[in-house]
């Protein structure tokens, strides 16, 4: 049975403020919840309504019934079990290889999904603006399916670290050389901008290389791919070419 401290510090957690007072934050569902209890993220609590995941010890979890979840679930239809986990410390940034940033990416699926692509391409490291959607978000956690665990993901001050940078910086704009002709490094930052407002001007600045993705339909008035989209099409002609 949850209690009502219980059910007010999970249900806070919806909430960045709470989420960093307390270092915790919660997924929900048995698949997310496994791929984060293989990973290095420790768990503080499972609240379950079956009587599942043996492996974890008794003191860990707690049999809940079917209307104490929706109190603490964030989904509209709660999955079966919720765990609280502790948010790890950042690791250094790994700066080899591709490297994904973001600009202001501010929608949680947006964010989520990018983090599966990244995760998919074997991009081990995502860099983001201090102004982008927290990855401990719950929107964000369930969007990841699981991949938040396997990918390195900074808060910086973007403007400082692609100045200091001695990779190429690749940015996404509408007038630039087409993706499908550019020859594209194994070694680089791509940059991904705001859902509304693309790549910010004094990050624009500090793009190396501009590139886009052609539109093909025979009207040319669409007026941009959603940037996990664009995300998706980049990453695979950035491995496609290597």
């Amino acid at each position: 049975m949850l209690s009502k401290n219980q059910i007010k510090l999970i249900s806070s957690l919806q909430q960045k403020k709470y989420r960093f007072a307390n270092q915790l934050f919660f997924a929900e569902g048995v698949k997310v919840i496994q791929e984060l209890v293989k990973s290095n993220f420790e768990m503080d609590h499972l609240y379950t309504t079956k009587e599942d995941f043996n492996a974890i010890a008794s003191h860990k979890k707690t049999l809940i019934a079917e209307n104490e979840l929706n109190k603490i679930s964030a989904l509209t239809t709660p999955n079966t079990c919720l765990a609280v986990f502790k948010i790890p410390l950042e690791n250094k940034i790994i700066e080899s290889g591709l490297i994904v940033a973001l600009d202001s990416i501010r929608d949680p699926g947006n964010m989520g999904t990018i983090l599966r692509l990244c995760d998919w391409f074997g991009i081990k490291q995502l860099v983001c603006s201090k102004e982008t959607v927290d990855i401990y978000n719950p929107k964000v956690v369930q969007a990841t399916m699981g991949s938040i665990a396997r990918v390195n993901v900074n808060y910086v001050d973007l403007e400082d670290f692609l100045e200091k940078t001695k990779l190429p910086v690749f940015g996404t704009f509408m007038d630039s050389d087409t993706i499908y002709k550019s020859t594209l490094p194994q070694e680089g930052i791509i940059v991904m901008g705001n859902e509304a407002n693309g790549i910010s001007e004094n990050i624009e600045k500090l793009v190396t290389k501009r590139i886009t993705i052609p539109r093909f339909g025979d009207l040319q008035i669409t007026e941009s791919l959603n940037v996990a989209t664009a995300t998706a099409i980049i990453l695979s002609e950035f491995r496609r070419q290597s």
